[in-house]
């Protein structure tokens, strides 16, 4: 039953988030509560529990997206000043957007450390995450505010070999 009354506030942010980009700055931070709430749902969905270790998840997860997210966005960040569209790198200039990208990341990294210490999860589990960690650091170097030109390779590729990492790593630890 937790999963049916929590389902209104994963509607609500599924519904909210296609309207901030018009209101706020913050609307990649929103897009990763909307993403975030999906592996939430998963984990209250099977277990019918909300514990600290689904929040880790969700924080992981969340910052991680809205880290991609802003480095997708400078490719846009004049258009949506011309527009008036908000945006981290448009209404913190490009520079600055890429940095918090990485703080972003930084505490997605951290909290995927955390699920290590305070889950089941072992060894196997542990190197997924220094390896999804070498990506997105890799990621970064890919993008600068000086040069763009790889920002799709940065937010298509990487994240998706991320995604791929962390899958075979998770289902490699709980199947050994």
């Amino acid at each position: 039953m937790l999963a049916v009354y929590l389902l209104p506030i994963a509607v609500f942010f599924l519904v909210f988030y296609s309207y901030t980009k018009r209101f706020t700055w913050a609307c990649h931070i929103f897009l990763g509560i909307t993403i975030g709430i999906a592996p939430l749902g998963g984990w209250v969905g099977a277990t019918g529990t909300l514990t600290w270790d689904a929040m880790v998840l969700f924080l992981a997860v969340a910052m991680w997206t809205a880290g991609f997210d802003v480095i997708y966005a400078t490719q846009d960040a004049e258009y949506d000043r011309n527009v008036k569209l908000y945006s981290i790198p448009s209404y913190f200039g490009i520079p600055k957007a890429l940095m918090i990208a990485k703080v972003f990341h930084i505490v997605s990294f951290l909290a995927m450390i955390t699920l290590y210490l305070i889950t089941p999860l072992s060894w196997i589990f542990l190197i997924g995450v220094f390896i999804a960690g070498g990506i997105m650091v890799y990621e970064h170097s890919l993008v600068s505010p000086k040069d763009l030109s790889k920002v799709n390779v940065a937010f298509f590729t990487m994240n998706g070999v991320i995604s791929i990492v962390m899958l075979v790593f998770t289902i490699g630890d709980l199947l050994l």
